[in-house]
C-alpha cells in the first residue's frame, strides 16, 4: 500500500512540475487571455516575447506588461502602430488595474469592447480609430482614475454611465463626434479635477458640472448655450470658447448711467423705469431717438476709420515685402495697433478664449477655417479660394497673431528660449496661466510663402503622438506668417543641462541619463518603425531633446524636416548641428532612417563624456567628439577617463561599458553597418535588466529615476 501512495505521489510531482513549465510565474487564466490578445492583435512583431500560445508573460518579461506575483497588473502598449482588436478573453484579465492601448490603429470603425475587466484604474484608448458609444462596462469600473477617449471617431450621446464612478478625477472625451446634452450623472463625479470635452458637438447647458471640484475644464468648439454657472468661472484653466454662451465681457450697466464708452441700451430710459417712460409722452421718446442716431453716426465713423486704417496698413505691408527682407528679423510682426491689444487683454482676463476685433480667434480644428481671410475680405484672390476649400484634416487648435503676440509680450527677445534653422522658439504665458512654445517659422523656410505648404506640415505633424514626443498643441497661419505651438517643458533642453553651468540645476545622474536615451530612442524608433511612411528626422541633437519636470526625454522638431529641401537643409544646419551629421550627409546631403541613428549615437557620445560633438576650444585632435572617443569606446580604462566628471564615478563599469558598445555601432561610418532603432531600444532595455540598475545604487534621486523604467 505505502509502495502505491508513493507511485501517486511520484505522478503528481511529475504533473505539478509540468504545469509549472508550462505557466511559469504567470497565472494560466492571464497567460491565455494575452495569448488571444496577441491573436486578435494580428501577432504584431513589435510585442516582442508576446507568444500565440502558453508562454510566460511575467516571467518573461514580454513588452509592455508588468506583473504583481502571477498577476498580470498593467498592460501599456502605447503607439506601437498596433491594428485589430482586443479579443474576447480580455475581461479575463482579474487583477488588470491600466490598460494603455493609445496611439494605435485599433478599432477601425469598431466600437470600444463592453467586456473591459471591472479592476480598471487607469483606462487610455486615445489616437485610435474606434467609433460608436461608449460602453456600458464603464459603469462598473468602480476604481476607475483617470479616463482618456480622446482622438477617435466616437458619436451620439454620451451614455448615463457615470453615477458610481467616484474616484475618477480625470476624463478627455476630446475630438470625437458626440452630440446632445451632458448626461446628468456627470454631477455624481465627486473627485472630477480635469474634463476635457473640446471638439465634438455637444450642446444644451453646463450647469450639470456646476459642484464639480475642477481645476481644468476645456469645452471649446462645441455647441453649448445658456449661462455659465459662477463656480465654473473661478476655474483658473478654463476654455469656452467656439460656444453660443450668453457671456457678457463687463458687469452690465446700472439703468440710469451709460459706460463710458458703450452705447446705452434702447430698452433703458435715462431718467426713469419703463412705467415713467410710457407715460411722458413724446418727449423722452424724441431726446432717445436722437441718441440712437447720434450713437449709429458715431459707430459708423469709427467703423470706417478702421477700415481705412487696416487698408492702409495692408499697402503698406506688401509693399513693403517687394522690397529687400532680411528673413530673420524679429520683426516679422508688425505690432498690434493699441485699439486691438486692449481688446485682447480685456477678453481674456474674463478667462475666455479671446476674439479680435478684425479676425475671429476661436480655436478650430480638424481643417483650417474658411471665414480666415483676416484684413482681405474684399479682395477673393486665388490663394484664398484654396485655402478655404483645403481637404487637410488637422487636429490642433487654431491661434490668431494676436493671441501669440500678447503671449509672447510681441515676441520679446526676453522670451526667446531656443533657435533653429527652421525658426526661433519662444515662451507663450496666456492669461489663464498655460504656458507653451511658440515656434515662429522663418520666411526662408517657406519661399514661396505657402500656406498650403505650411498647413500640410502642420497636419502631418498633428498626427504624432508619442509618449517621447514634443506634443503640437496648435498653429497659427495669418497674414503670411506661420507659427507652431507646443507644450513647453521648464526644464529646456538636453543641451542646456549638459553644456551650459546652472546653479540650480543639479548634474544628471547616470540613471538620468540612461533613462533619457532610452526615451530618445523610443522617439526615434516610432518615427522610424511604426510611422507610415517612415520619418526621417534630419536635425536630431541634444538641443532638440527637451527634459521634462521628471527629466523625460520630449523630442522636438519632429516632421519639420520638409520644410526645406536636403541639399539646402545641410548647407543651413553646417553651423548648428556641427558634429552630428553622419559622413555619408556631408558628402551627399542627403539624410536617411541610418543618419538619424548615427546622430542619436552622437547624443549617447554627449551623455556619457559631457563633452560638445565639436569643440574649437579643445586641441585640435579632441575637437570633433566621434573622431576622439570612437578609438576609446572598448578600452575598459580609457572609457573609464572619459567620463563625464560631473558623475564623480557614480557610474557602473558594465553599464558603462554596454553604454560604449551601443555607441560603437550607432556611429559606425558606415550606414550599412548600423543598427535600425529598434534594435538600439532593446540594447538599452538589456542594457538596464541586466545592470540590475536599482540594486547597485543607494536610495535617493537615482532610485527616483529607475522608477521611471517601465519593461
Amino acid at each position: 500500500m505505502g509502495r502505491e501512495w508513493g507511485i501517486w505521489f511520484f505522478l503528481a510531482c511529475i504533473w505539478l512540475s509540468n504545469q509549472s513549465f508550462i505557466n511559469g510565474d504567470t497565472n494560466a487564466t492571464d497567460a491565455a487571455a494575452l495569448n488571444a490578445l496577441y491573436s486578435s492583435l494580428n501577432l504584431p512583431p513589435q510585442l516582442t516575447g508576446w507568444t500565440q500560445s502558453g508562454g510566460d508573460p511575467c516571467g518573461q518579461s514580454w513588452k509592455g506588461i508588468t506583473c504583481s506575483g502571477s498577476s498580470v497588473t498593467q498592460i501599456n502598449l502605447s503607439g506601437l502602430g498596433l491594428n485589430g482588436s482586443m479579443g474576447y478573453m480580455i475581461s479575463n484579465l482579474a487583477s488588470l488595474i491600466e490598460l494603455d492601448l493609445s496611439n494605435n490603429n485599433l478599432g477601425n470603425g469598431s466600437q470600444i469592447p463592453y467586456n473591459l475587466p471591472s479592476t480598471l484604474h487607469r483606462l487610455n484608448l486615445a489616437g485610435n480609430q474606434y467609433t460608436g458609444n461608449i460602453p456600458y462596462s464603464i459603469a462598473l469600473m468602480l476604481s476607475l482614475e483617470h479616463l482618456d477617449l480622446a482622438h477617435n471617431q466616437l458619436q451620439g450621446s454620451l451614455a448615463d454611465v457615470f453615477q458610481q464612478l467616484t474616484n475618477l478625477s480625470m476624463m478627455d472625451l476630446s475630438f470625437n463626434n458626440f452630440s446632445a446634452e451632458l448626461p446628468q450623472s456627470f454631477s455624481s463625479l465627486s473627485s472630477l479635477k480635469s474634463l476635457y470635452l473640446q471638439s465634438n458637438k455637444f450642446s444644451g447647458q453646463i450647469d450639470v458640472l456646476a459642484d464639480l471640484p475642477l481645476q481644468d475644464l476645456n469645452v471649446a468648439n462645441n455647441n453649448f448655450s445658456g449661462s455659465i454657472p459662477d463656480q465654473l468661472l473661478k476655474i483658473n484653466n478654463l476654455q469656452i470658447g467656439g460656444n453660443q454662451f450668453n457671456v457678457t465681457l463687463t458687469p452690465p450697466p446700472p439703468s440710469n448711467k451709460t459706460p463710458p464708452g458703450r452705447r446705452a441700451n434702447p430698452s433703458q430710459s435715462s431718467g426713469g423705469d419703463s412705467g415713467s417712460s410710457s407715460d411722458s409722452g413724446g418727449e423722452k421718446s424724441s431726446g432717445i431717438g436722437i441718441g440712437g442716431i447720434v450713437g449709429i453716426i458715431v459707430s459708423v465713423l469709427v467703423i470706417s476709420f478702421i477700415l481705412v486704417f487696416l487698408l492702409i496698413r495692408r499697402k503698406k505691408s506688401e509693399a513693403s515685402s517687394k522690397g529687400n527682407r532680411n528673413p530673420e528679423q524679429d520683426q516679422l510682426f508688425t505690432p498690434l495697433p493699441s485699439y486691438e491689444v486692449k481688446e485682447m487683454k480685456q477678453i481674456q482676463t474674463s478667462s475666455l478664449v479671446s476674439t479680435n476685433v478684425v479676425q475671429p480667434t476661436t480655436p478650430i480644428t480638424l481643417k483650417p477655417p474658411p471665414r480666415q481671410k483676416s484684413f482681405d475680405s474684399d479682395e477673393f484672390s486665388t490663394k484664398a479660394i484654396v485655402k478655404n476649400t483645403s481637404p487637410i484634416s488637422i487636429k490642433a487648435t487654431v491661434y490668431s497673431v494676436a493671441d501669440l503676440q500678447i503671449a509672447t509680450e510681441s515676441f520679446s527677445i526676453d522670451n526667446l528660449i531656443g533657435e533653429g534653422s527652421s525658426g526661433r522658439v519662444y515662451k507663450a504665458q496666456f492669461i489663464d496661466g498655460k504656458v507653451l512654445a511658440v515656434k515662429k517659422i522663418n520666411s526662408s523656410a517657406l519661399p514661396n510663402q505657402s500656406s498650403e505648404d505650411f498647413l500640410e506640415v502642420v497636419s502631418n505633424v498633428s498626427r504624432l503622438h508619442h509618449p517621447n514626443l514634443t506634443e503640437l498643441v496648435g498653429y497659427c497661419s495669418e497674414h503670411g506668417q506661420h507659427l507652431m505651438v507646443y507644450e513647453f517643458h521648464k526644464n529646456g533642453s538636453l543641451h542646456d543641462f549638459l553644456h551650459i553651468s546652472d546653479e540650480y540645476k543639479k548634474p544628471l545622474s547616470w540613471n538620468a541619463r540612461v533613462k533619457i536615451a532610452l526615451g530618445s530612442a523610443r522617439a526615434l524608433e516610432y518615427l522610424h518603425e511604426v510611422c507610415s511612411p517612415s520619418v526621417v528626422h534630419k536635425n536630431f541633437r541634444s538641443a532638440n531633446i527637451l527634459l521634462d519636470a521628471e527629466l523625460n526625454p520630449h523630442l522636438s522638431d519632429c516632421g519639420l524636416a520638409a520644410l526645406i529641401p536636403d541639399p539646402e537643409y545641410q548647407s543651413v544646419e553646417n553651423s548648428t548641428s556641427s558634429g552630428y551629421n553622419a559622413p555619408e550627409v556631408a558628402m551627399s546631403g542627403q539624410y536617411t532612417l541610418k543618419s538619424d541613428v548615427y546622430s542619436f549615437g552622437v547624443v549617447m557620445l554627449e551623455l556619457i563624456t559631457g563633452r560638445k560633438p565639436f569643440d574649437s576650444s579643445r586641441p585640435r585632435s579632441e575637437q570633433s567628439l566621434v573622431r576622439w572617443a570612437t578609438p576609446q569606446l572598448h578600452d575598459i580604462d580609457a572609457l573609464d577617463k572619459m567620463v563625464d566628471p560631473a558623475l564623480k564615478g557614480l557610474c557602473p563599469p558594465k553599464s558603462l561599458s554596454r553604454f560604449a558598445d551601443v555607441i560603437a555601432l550607432c556611429v559606425q561610418p558606415e550606414p550599412e553597418f548600423r543598427p535600425p532603432m529598434s534594435e538600439v531600444v532593446q540594447a538599452l532595455l538589456r542594457l538596464v535588466q541586466r545592470a540590475n540598475m536599482s540594486k547597485r545604487l543607494s536610495a535617493g534621486d537615482d532610485d527616483q529615476d529607475l522608477q521611471e523604467f517601465t519593461f
